[in-house]
């Protein structure tokens, strides 16, 4: 079903699983064979390249190799078996040398790897799009305050510009993570049936590194046919950094409600509308991040379940990732591209932020009072009494800083001077832009590295 895909997908990631997608990178690997085993001197170079030519998905009958694979266990089998039959009708020598040596496993294995490397190039594309986004949303909003709240409810004044910091601080170490895991991950499969080469009669280690080069892979020091750590870590990397894509989510769409109404989705054609509220526009980026953010971590743990792999060549488990990795990097690479499309265009109400700082009458400057008594009256003592001031500041609907005015337990500690330099917000964001100046230079330091 291709229903959901604009909604949850993003089309060149999308492209690189589909069917042709894969039957394309697993020939990558057999024309890639065929050219190192000529190259070291296995097989004849003219046949080598007749393998390559005949390795174009556009010649594959798609819908008899997946038949075929239910019943062979794999698509591998049944594709060779139409690459050698297209081999065979330009020359049949060469024939014979198609997936000389290899085993399913190299082939699906380095398939899924190369996959792989297209799919995080294009997201590293866009996490370099979000890091620039959050940035100038942090610079630009550095110094707005809005209220800060914890358990769902208002606690103290911050600055716009630290929130969308901490969401930037993340997004830069799923970055970081992402490009530190390539050179780890990222590498080429080779072992024949058991890991030993045996079938290429010495030559397997010359064959792999020339296999190795023409694929641009870096040759790990030996085949991971049942040690899928690699697979898994990267599947846990997507997992981690669809988390913070969702905790963004929510965070704008917990803003955007219409009683807080601190920000909003950007407005467009046929955007958020409803089908029967005309009022109504809806978070839609914020809904499909959250919505993969609920998917991915049960395709995650499938991962890592996996990774119990029997003897030499596994039995379920390597079978369990076909399908499940590549729907978590389709989902991962759907909603950044999400979040990337929707972030530059966010809508800040820096007036109504100001607005809801004042909704519970200075209340949220409890803490900073409480902190100038403590100084004179100690801790206990100074909480007690302004507590006492909230509870009677709600009770009778007054302002906090009215109440704490009339309070003669106050009279000879705090001037009307202290009180209004207490309840100045500008006096109580402590080193809100100082985290923010540090966050936005590590974005440029990243930005500069190569």
């Amino acid at each position: 079903m291709r229903l959901f895909d604009d909604l949850f997908r993003y089309k060149p990631i999308q492209s690189i699983f589909s069917e042709s997608g894969t039957i394309q990178s697993l020939l990558q690997f057999e024309a890639a064979l065929a050219a190192a085993e000529a190259k070291v001197g296995v097989i004849p170079e003219i046949d080598a390249k007749a393998i390559a030519a005949a390795c174009r998905a556009e010649l594959f009958r798609v819908e008899e190799i997946a038949s075929q694979a239910a019943l062979a266990g794999n698509i591998v089998i049944p594709m060779v078996k139409q690459l050698t039959e297209a081999v065979a009708n330009e020359n049949k020598d060469a024939a014979r040398f198609v997936h000389w040596g290899a085993t399913s496993q190299d082939a699906i294995d380095t398939a899924m790897v190369l996959q792989l490397r297209r799919a995080l190039t294009i997201m590293e594309q866009d996490l370099a799009r979000l890091v620039t986004a959050l940035a100038e949303l942090a610079e630009k909003h550095r110094r707005t305050p809005v209220v800060a709240r914890t358990w769902l409810q208002q606690a103290l004044p911050t600055t716009f510009g630290l929130i969308a910091a901490g969401w930037l601080d993340a997004i830069l170490r799923h970055r970081a993570r992402l490009s530190e895991l390539r050179a780890r991950d990222l590498v080429l499969q080779f072992g024949g049936a058991v890991g030993t080469l045996a079938a290429l009669s010495g030559r397997g280690p010359q064959v792999a590194q020339a296999l190795a080069e023409e694929l641009q892979l870096p040759l790990p020091a030996m085949a991971w046919h049942a040690h899928r750590d690699r697979l898994a870590e990267i599947a846990a990397a997507l997992g981690l950094c669809v988390g913070t894509l969702g905790k963004i989510a929510r965070d704008i769409s917990l803003h955007a409600q219409t009683e807080i109404a601190e920000l909003a989705e950007p407005a467009g054609e046929g955007r958020g509308g409803s089908s029967t509220m005309p009022h109504k526009r809806n978070p839609v980026a914020c809904a499909a991040v959250l919505a993969t953010s609920l998917r991915v971590p049960a395709l995650v743990s499938t991962m890592l379940a996996a990774m119990q792999q029997e003897h030499q060549r596994a039995l379920g488990g390597w079978q369990a990732e076909w399908e499940t990795l590549p729907e978590i990097v389709s989902l991962a690479g759907g909603a950044l591209h999400q979040m990337t499309e929707m972030l530059p265009g966010l809508r800040v109400d820096a007036p109504r932020m100001r607005q809801n700082l004042d909704a519970t009458r200075g209340l949220i400057f409890a803490e900073a009072v409480t902190m100038a008594l403590g100084d004179r009256l100690g801790k206990l003592p100074a909480h007690m009494l302004v507590e006492a001031a909230c509870q009677k500041a709600l009770s009778e609907q007054k302002h906090l800083k009215d109440i704490l005015r009339e309070d003669p337990g106050l009279r000879g500690y705090l001037t009307p001077a202290d009180l209004e330099g207490l309840f100045d917000m500008r006096n109580y964001l402590g080193n809100a832009d100082d985290f923010v100046r540090g966050v936005l230079a590590q974005a440029r330091g990243a930005a500069a590295s190569p």
